[in-house]
């Protein structure tokens, strides 16, 4: 894969020392730039990570990944000249050669955002019940937004500049994925899906927090 320069991974991190390490250097060499937000992990991420060749900003203490994601997003803004922010997940869940091809897209397209889609290719390795919450998701973040997405809370997105400075993300849980879809359909941005590839490995099926999120995900929908 070609080097993608003008973009920048940025992966929220909270104890992920297992993995981070391995989904870094697996990155580094299409994306050259990337920020691992530590969210006040209890273990020794940070130093992997660092170690691996990411930039490191730190949380002293854990707050969120909404709030690990908007650390990165005004790093970017403020300390960097890249055109791109790929939001990318410390687990290996992700995979490089869609980030970098997500990436080509929203240049070639002149889009603004582009949002994996794990559903817009065959099927999609989920359970049933973690494919009903999500499509169930999808359907309410329509309602809300008017953005017909199929996968709405799919982690794996592109951003331009311009979309980064129409994000301020208040909620700090997992309340953030439902966030960035309101406050990107409201700044009227040229977007598209892409289809992605999400695997699930032993390492995140044993952590427990598929279909937990998921459903965490549409529970703060509906209250919102």
């Amino acid at each position: 894969m070609p080097t993608v320069s003008d973009a920048c991974l940025v992966i929220p991190l909270y104890n992920e020392s297992a993995v981070i390490g391995d989904v870094i250097r697996a990155a580094l060499p299409t994306f050259p730039h990337i920020v691992c937000v530590d969210d006040g992990s209890a273990d020794n991420s940070a130093a992997i990570a660092r170690r691996a060749g990411a930039t490191l900003v730190p949380h002293p203490i854990n707050l969120g990944q909404g709030a690990a994601l908007q650390t990165g997003f005004t790093y970017v803004l403020r300390e960097t000249a890249c055109r791109w922010v790929v939001t990318f997940d410390a687990d290996g869940q992700h995979r490089v050669e869609d980030a970098a091809a997500m990436v080509e897209r929203a240049r070639s397209e002149e889009l603004d955002i582009v949002f994996g889609s794990r559903f817009l290719q065959g099927k999609a390795e989920t359970g049933l019940a973690k494919r009903v919450v999500l499509k169930t998701a999808a359907h309410v973040t329509t309602w809300r937004t008017g953005l017909k997405l199929t996968d709405a809370h799919n982690g794996l997105r592109v951003l331009s500049r311009r979309a980064l400075r129409s994000i301020q993300l208040k909620h700090n849980g997992m309340a953030h994925a439902s966030e960035i879809v309101v406050q990107l359909a409201r700044a009227n941005l040229t977007w598209a899906e892409h289809p992605v590839h999400i695997r699930y490995t032993d390492y995140s099926r044993q952590k427990g927090q598929s279909l937990l999120n998921s459903v965490n995900i549409l529970t703060d929908l509906i209250l919102d």
